[in-house]
């Protein structure tokens, strides 16, 4: 099975078709109430409800997920009954495969039904119809141009008395996606010194995206937020507040990280924490959607 974890929760909605062709008699049976096993609409809601949530138990790499609702719709028409299932989750992988399993079942529980009645039966189409959902929706379809600066906050990275690991994750991420990194800087934990490299970075450099990697925890030293929050005009508090939420499922240390989100005029300036595994998870939760941000500063809306 394939790694997960490190995809946040997202709405997930799949649509599914499975079509099972009958004879025009066999129509008449079933209005009529002759169905030699009961009635074929019911039973196949309910064996389609219980195998979309009981996917994972069948499909062996299809991963064990939280269903929040499941509705099948059964249409008996003169010449094939169709089953439609749609299913809902808030979770890290689609529910694609929920839905087509479900009507599979379904049509699977009709034929079931019928075969004694109907020597014709076929199940002639088994398809999506819809899915939405998951990070790959919040990608944006045109390119966003976007020039980064990465800084590195360490008094022992910047004194040469450690090699930086963290930033230059965080400049290959960033690459990797597209984004045009114009800048790489490791400065001392000094308040003054950091304030005044931001401040040139949104105003003069006018980046567009500042990502600062340590200097967010509890240490004597740890300024990183105190110096951005003398910068910014306005704070994202969401951006923050859902990283740590993200990062504290994952550690219990999550909580200790004083790191902000904020704007000045239209550079987004993001604190990130000092460790390595830290700010590559935080950047897959963060990226794609926070591209939709600089279509927000430019007056684009939601």
């Amino acid at each position: 099975m394939f790694d997960v974890s490190i995809k946040p929760d997202t709405y997930r909605v799949a649509k599914a078709q499975a079509i099972l062709k009958i004879d025009p008699n066999t129509n008449i049976l079933i209005n009529e109430g002759r169905s030699p096993k009961g009635d074929v609409v019911e039973a196949a809601k309910i064996s389609a409800t219980l195998a979309a949530k009981r996917t994972s138990d069948l499909i062996p790499y299809c991963h064990p997920i939280p269903i929040d609702q499941v509705r099948v719709k059964v249409s008996i028409k003169p010449e094939c009954i169709e089953v439609v299932v749609d299913v809902k989750s808030v979770w890290k992988t689609g529910v694609e495969i929920e839905a087509l399993t479900g009507a599979c079942i379904g049509v699977l529980t009709i034929y079931d039904m019928l075969k004694p009645v109907d020597n014709s039966l076929s199940i002639t189409s088994v398809k999506l119809l819809q899915k939405s959902g998951g990070m790959s929706d919040l990608e944006d379809k045109e390119k966003i141009n976007i020039k980064a600066i990465v800084i590195v906050i360490s008094d022992s990275v910047a004194g040469g008395r450690r090699t930086d690991k963290s930033g230059n994750v965080i400049v290959d991420n960033l690459r990797k996606r597209g984004i045009d990194v114009v800048g790489y800087k490791k400065l001392s934990d000094d308040i003054n010194l950091i304030e005044d490299s931001l401040k040139k970075y949104c105003d003069e450099v006018q980046v567009d995206l500042i990502l600062t990697t340590g200097g967010t925890g509890l240490g004597p030293r740890d300024v990183t937020p105190e110096a951005t929050r003398k910068v910014i005009e306005r704070e994202v508090t969401g951006i923050s507040d859902a990283s740590r939420a993200y990062g504290q499922r994952r550690t219990p240390f999550a909580m200790f990280s004083r790191g902000l989100a904020g704007v000045r005029k239209k550079t987004l300036i993001i604190n990130l924490p000092g460790s390595t595994r830290a700010v590559s998870e935080y950047l897959d939760f963060l990226f794609p959607s926070i591209k939709h941000a600089f279509k927000m500063m430019e007056g684009q809306g939601h």
